[in-house]
């Protein structure tokens, strides 16, 4: 059952996250972009979908990012702030834009457009930063899309981990490697770093072999068994592994009778295994949380319409047939 908020006595929020949220647009037409009529709308960003996965599983849990003091940046507020996310250090800023992405669908091909150049959180930097917010956290989530938005952005990721660690707040962190947004060797210059000074890691197998420059999966676990971190390793031939040390272990995936859409299902990974670390399981059943989490995104749309709630979920564990959504 997935009862107790925290497994930490005196934190206020159970994971505090940060980063770059855009408004959606996706083409309805299977036409594309280029002659659809209409759009619908949405919102997505791989620390907002965290946040409101957590929520979802009944967490308490911090989002803040730096939006345009425009109708998207308010329409991406209040949405966070409808799914239970504390929106409190949220800035909105005038006379700078909210960040945009497009997707089209086009003969089974998914294509996303950004527009992103420039978007306000793209001048998020350590300043900006309330360290009191991140001390009262369990845990502090990072991504490395953040740090590949502007160089101001990665020195607020890497203020934001050394006010995490001098805190003793723990420290989760996914690459999400962009290679649209920097080369691999910047990505290496900044990422591996900070590999180097968090307790979790989450990188997809296919990121550490460019991460790490080699195909060779043996190589791979003895670069991560070099680190302090407990590594778990998304995207393994039918399953995920944990790396600690020498010692890996395999956690296979849950089966998924029919994929829907795999937009966000890391995220929701990520929700499923950061739930079950900061409610006190050991890493081996917050990675099967995980992929329960994950597993139960992929059957419908959305970056983060599709996350479970903990009801949903306990279901799943339960075998019951059926929920109303």
């Amino acid at each position: 059952m997935l009862e107790a908020l925290s497994a930490c006595e005196g934190k206020k929020l159970d994971v505090v996250t940060f980063g770059e949220t855009m408004a959606l647009f996706s083409s309805t037409d299977t036409r594309g972009i280029e002659y659809a009529q209409t759009m619908m709308k949405s919102f997505g960003g791989a620390e907002s979908n965290v946040a409101i996965g957590l929520a979802r599983l009944g967490h308490l849990v911090g989002w803040f990012s730096r939006l345009g003091k425009d109708p998207l940046g308010r329409y991406i507020l209040k949405g966070i702030r409808g799914e239970g996310v504390d929106i409190s250090r949220v800035e909105l800023a005038d006379h700078e834009a909210t960040g945009v992405m497009m997707r089209e669908l086009v003969a089974g091909q998914s294509s996303v457009y950004y527009y992103r150049k420039h978007a306000a959180v793209s001048r998020l930097a350590p300043e900006h930063l309330d360290p009191a917010y991140i001390e009262n956290a369990a845990m502090l989530h990072i991504t490395g899309i953040t740090c590949a938005l502007s160089s101001s952005c990665a020195d607020a990721v890497e203020a934001a981990v050394r006010i995490a660690k001098a805190a003793e707040v723990k420290v989760s962190f996914d690459p999400n490697l962009r290679l649209k947004l920097w080369t691999i060797e910047e990505a290496r210059a900044r990422l591996l770093p900070l590999a180097d000074k968090v307790d979790y890691f989450l990188p997809g197998l296919d990121e550490l072999k460019l991460l790490y420059g080699t195909n060779d999966q043996q190589q791979i676990f003895n670069r991560l068994g070099q680190l302090s971190a407990v590594s778990v390793v998304k995207g393994g031939l039918g399953m995920n592994y944990i790396v600690q040390g020498t010692r890996v272990e395999e956690v296979p995936y849950q089966p998924v009778a029919h994929v829907v859409d795999t937009v966000g299902a890391g995220d929701a990974f990520c929700a499923g295994l950061l739930s079950g670390l900061v409610r006190g399981l050991s890493v081996q059943e917050a990675v099967q949380l995980a992929n329960v989490t994950g597993a139960m995104a992929v059957q419908a749309f959305g970056d983060w319409e599709a996350l479970p709630t903990r009801e949903q979920v306990e279901a799943k564990q339960s075998q019951a047939v059926h929920i109303e959504r």
